[in-house]
């Protein structure tokens, strides 16, 4: 992260966000985009982070945006925490805890060898809480009206699913992935998998392709310079 480096936005920049928690991946491109104003350029991100979800957000301005499919095909690494012994219809903390279960059996090994099952070319249902569209509406938007939706197994690849910290109930852990994973479902049946239940409480995106979390801006940082720079091109 070069804070004196010379940005030609219009023509395209590659810039690299640590996406705040609680805000959508929309909200940071939002934000940059009113720092350009009144220069009306194209901003858009490769792939979607939850708004619980904090990390690396890949943002392209300009005719960079055309290549946004190519970086968010990338591979993805996360570092996350799982709550054991609850589920929540979110797979995460947005919705409260739907069902408890007991832990006290559940022995570190189990813990570890769970993961094995889970690497590879797996399949997985999306959260019913997911910005996934289905004729021309999110998921969530069906989800928190209290409609059935209709989920669909994707096809995914698990590179590494590693358990780093066990101080049950809470279980952390890294995993690098394909394209189009959810972490949320990943843990929601990793739970199912203990013949328990487990949901999402931290998750971080540390890398995307070879763009790491250790040289991302932080949003307001960014803005600032966006708008010093802008006085200079103007």
């Amino acid at each position: 992260m070069d804070k004196h480096k010379q940005f030609n936005f219009a023509e395209g920049e590659l810039l690299l966000v640590n996406k705040p928690y609680q805000w959508t991946s929309f909200d940071v491109v939002g934000k940059l985009r009113n720092s350009f104003k009144p220069l009306k350029l194209k901003v858009g991100h490769a792939g979607t982070l939850d708004p619980l979800a904090t990390g690396l957000l890949i943002i392209c301005t300009g005719k960079m945006t055309k290549q946004i499919d190519t970086f968010q095909a990338e591979e993805k690494e996360y570092t996350g925490t799982m709550i054991l012994g609850a589920t929540t219809p979110s797979y995460d903390m947005e919705t409260a805890p739907d069902q408890q279960f007991d832990i006290s059996s559940i022995a570190d090994e189990q813990i570890k060898g769970a993961c094995k099952q889970f690497t590879g070319d797996i399949q997985q249902y999306p959260p019913a809480h997911s910005a996934i569209k289905i004729d021309g509406e999110r998921l969530y938007e069906k989800a928190r009206r209290g409609e059935e939706v209709e989920l669909r197994l994707r096809n995914v690849t698990i590179t590494q699913f590693e358990i780093t910290r066990i101080a049950l109930p809470e279980v952390d852990f890294k995993v690098v992935c394909s394209k189009g994973t959810y972490i949320r479902s990943l843990v929601n049946d990793f739970g199912k998998a203990l013949n328990n239940g487990a949901y999402l409480s931290k998750l971080t995106r540390t890398r995307s392709g070879n763009y790491k979390i250790e040289d991302a801006w932080e949003v307001m940082d960014l803005v600032d310079v966006i708008k010093g720079q802008k006085v200079i091109i103007e």
